[in-house]
């Protein structure tokens, strides 16, 4: 029977496994008359292969669609979707050049920014904290946002 089950799965180790988990079936297996023992565990035998087989199917299947959706691919290669050192080196020189322009805004329009902005706070809380009017608070942000578009040129958005 071992050397059935080494043939069909073409490894010794998952032979044995299989070889002892058809034992524990057969040990389980309610009492009854078998016709023909032996075939009854070859054919046996085999559904466990078979089993085994459609197993590893579905988990590779299962793995690659994981995988595939963890994943960017560029012409069939997977692309490590952790930013590159040139990018990181980029990103960080672009929030220290945004950093530097929110540091060179007018004290009015700086305050408003970092609260309406940074902290979240609509415009009616950043009104009552700065003792201003709503419209205030527009101007100032108006205002912060010119400059950084100016500072920053088109490419920083409207951080």
């Amino acid at each position: 029977m071992l050397r059935f089950l080494v043939a069909r799965t073409g490894n010794p180790a998952e032979a044995e496994d299989l070889l002892q988990e058809l034992w524990l079936r057969v040990r389980d297996a309610a009492p009854g008359p078998v016709a023909n023992g032996r075939a009854y565990l070859y054919r046996a035998a085999q559904n466990l292969v078979l089993e085994r087989l459609r197993g590893a199917r579905r988990r590779e299947a299962r793995d690659k669609d994981w995988s595939d959706t963890q994943a960017d691919t560029v012409a069939g290669d997977r692309v490590d979707p952790q930013p590159q050192a040139l990018d990181r080196l980029i990103a960080r020189e672009d929030l220290d050049a945004l950093r530097a322009a929110i540091a060179q805004l007018p004290e009015g329009a700086g305050r408003a920014f970092r609260l309406h902005k940074l902290e979240g706070l609509p415009h009616s809380d950043v009104a009552a904290r700065l003792g201003i009017s709503r419209s205030g608070v527009e101007k100032h942000i108006a205002v912060a946002m010119a400059h950084l578009r100016r500072t920053l040129g088109n490419s920083g958005g409207d951080n």
